[in-house]
């Protein structure tokens, strides 16, 4: 082979292995990298719960944009020892809600539409119902909640 065709090949490798490593860099800098680990942040109903509580204290007049990233199965009821009032996370296809009986009377604490789903209207309680309208592609979904035993219960529907 002639040396003219060795150098020409040894230069297009040369630029195509920094091209290479030059993507990589810019990669790594911009995210995780292509080559990261396949842990994919799957965080546990009592980590959300807590993110969710913490959001809302720092929540701006507009509640509805509380964290979008919703349970699928829903948390264990939570004692608040200082108000004797009982939390509860309430999930649905259309969103999810953290709700808090204090006796007969509930208050949503925060919600948050699932992907694909807004929320349409929110009436927050106190009272002896709350009830949150979830509304996206698939149809409408009407939460309401209210307390039992001193416990947040949930019943729901779906309109497509």
């Amino acid at each position: 082979m002639p040396r003219r065709a060795l150098l020409a090949m040894a230069g297009w490798t040369a630029a195509a292995v920094t091209a290479t490593l030059t993507g990589l860099a810019a990669v790594q800098l911009i995210g995780d990298g292509i080559t990261a680990s396949t842990d994919s942040g799957v965080l546990t109903p009592q980590q959300v719960e807590r993110q969710l509580a913490s959001a809302t204290a720092s929540q701006s007049a507009d509640p509805s944009t509380a964290s979008p990233t919703p349970p699928q199965t829903p948390a264990p009821t939570t004692r608040i020892p200082s108000t004797g009032a009982v939390k509860k996370t309430l999930s649905t296809p259309g969103g999810t809600v953290i709700a808090e009986c204090n006796g007969a009377t509930v208050r949503l604490v925060s919600w948050a539409p699932a992907q694909g789903f807004g929320v349409k209207r929110a009436d927050r309680g106190p009272d002896e119902h709350a009830e949150v309208t979830f509304e996206g592609a698939t149809g409408k979904i009407e939460l309401r909640v209210s307390c039992v035993n001193g416990r947040p219960t949930d019943s729901w529907k779906q309109d497509d």
